[in-house]
């Protein structure tokens, strides 16, 4: 699947603008990741996009959010190591997170959201502003983004590499967009 279909598959599904924005950042956070770790960065990104492209069948039902994914992914022959990827993103299946795009897409989905809630917690609520030690110190201050949260976008590090790398690499990303 070319990247413009899966956009307006997307945008067909999802009737959130802020949903949207949000799988455009995670799709550029995991591409700034595939180019860090010299993987595909076209699948990657495709994984980001597509992520949550069932929400709006699932929203209030996790236990089938991702797998509800998978069904329409597959109708669209989308790539298995996607759709495998958007599943395993997804706590509540247990699914095994085994490649690096498994954990990349893992870790990226949180950050997007820690992203926005920086930007918007700034003064002037402009990206430009946004700054690693911005963002490193909204995630020590108590309370600013949940545990288990935090904990998703700490998992970086099972990718290797450092949570203040990964803040860098996901600032650039969001500005690339």
């Amino acid at each position: 699947m070319e990247r413009e279909q899966a956009l307006e598959e997307l945008k067909g599904r999802l009737k959130s603008e802020n949903l949207i924005k949000h799988s455009l950042s995670v799709e550029a956070i995991m591409k700034e990741l595939a180019f860090y770790f010299k993987e595909d960065i076209d699948k990657w990104g495709m994984a980001g996009l597509l992520h949550d492209i069932d929400y709006d069948k699932t929203g209030g039902e996790p236990s089938k959010h991702g797998l509800v994914s998978a069904e329409i992914l597959e109708t669209l022959e989308v790539e298995s190591s996607i759709v495998y990827a958007i599943k395993a993103h997804n706590d509540y299946h247990g699914i095994e997170r085994k490649r690096k795009i498994d954990k990349a897409l893992y870790c990226a989905s949180p950050m997007s959201v820690l992203m926005t809630a920086c930007i918007a917690a700034l003064p002037s609520k402009e990206l430009e502003d946004l700054t690693v030690e911005f963002v490193m110190d909204r995630i020590s201050e108590d309370g600013f983004i949940k545990d288990t949260e935090l904990d998703k976008i700490k998992s970086c590090e099972q990718l290797g590499i450092s949570l203040e790398e990964f803040v860098e690499a996901s600032i650039k990303a969001i500005r690339s967009i």
